[in-house]
């Protein structure tokens, strides 16, 4: 991999991470495009290291404040109401699911599931899936004839079941194209949390499993199957762009529809299943050159 590759592919994992619209594809696609070797699950799992320290920076006041409730209440009854406690709890709750079937499909993941036709698939439905849950949501939110406005849940209301639920759905991000915000908001959309909680939790549950990821990966980066220059040039770059994204989307989403993110994925899959149907693309573009 050039330097000039990493740039690139640092940037996309920076601009697209946090975006429910997956990083994983676009690191896929962003090299099927160009005409450069699949940066591979290694890469990106590394990569996201990056973007996960921009979120410990930006959520840093939340994750000391969970952390030290959390560790509080190990060996203090009374603190094991606290919130905050329960939301370590939660977190750890809610990573087992992806930790499981991250080491239980890891061949499918590194090979099958970056078949380009199961991307452009993965895009499509997961889109109408978050079109879906964002009308929901918006709905409660402003009422309707005859109808009267819902409150959403908080993630005061969070529990064990709900918890289990949203990791669920982060673990369908395993597959390249579903995006783990994209995976998460929506779950938590449609078991009637409110946009932000959503987001937030989905940015909490991500830190266990995305520096678990990097750091499982990193020993291929030490058997010579990742450049350890250019990967980490580019997750220095994820971090920057990604710290920036953050702010930007938690800004956006208390206002704002999902439906853009929506109509881009349905519209980049159904060109990706395109490209490949004229032989444009191989569903396999990248892959046997490393």
């Amino acid at each position: 991999m050039s330097w000039f590759e990493s740039f690139v592919l640092g940037l996309v994992q920076g601009l697209t991470e946090f975006l429910p619209i997956s990083s994983s594809a676009h690191l896929r696609l962003t090299a099927a495009f160009a005409g450069w070797h699949d940066p591979g699950a290694a890469f990106t799992a590394i990569t996201q290291i990056g973007t996960e320290a921009a979120v410990l920076i930006y959520f840093r006041k939340d994750i000391v404040r969970i952390v030290s409730a959390w560790f509080r209440s190990l060996t203090n009854r009374s603190m094991r109401s606290n919130h905050d406690a329960q939301m370590g709890w939660l977190v750890i709750v809610g990573s087992i699911p992806i930790g499981v079937l991250g080491v239980t499909f890891k061949d499918q993941i590194e090979g099958p599931f970056r078949d380009l036709r199961l991307i452009a698939t993965t895009l499509i439905v997961m889109g109408i899936v978050l079109g879906v849950a964002d009308r929901l949501a918006a709905r409660d939110e402003t009422g309707g004839k005859h109808r009267a406005v819902r409150e959403r849940k908080s993630l005061k209301e969070l529990g064990v079941r709900d918890g289990l639920i949203f990791g669920f759905c982060q673990a369908m991000a395993l597959i390249p194209g579903v995006s783990r915000s994209g995976a998460t908001i929506s779950g938590g959309l449609l078991m009637g949390y409110t946009r932000e909680a959503a987001a937030r939790y989905s940015f909490l549950l991500a830190i266990p499993a995305v520096l678990a990821s990097g750091a499982f990966e990193l020993k291929d980066a030490g058997e010579g199957h990742v450049s350890w220059g250019p990967t980490i040039f580019a997750t220095v770059i994820a971090f920057g762009v990604g710290y920036a994204v953050i702010a930007w989307f938690m800004k956006f989403i208390t206002t704002k529809s999902f439906m853009p993110f929506v109509i881009y994925r349905v519209l980049l899959g159904v060109a990706l299943f395109a490209l490949v149907a004229a032989g444009v693309l191989s569903p396999h573009a990248g892959e046997s050159a490393g």
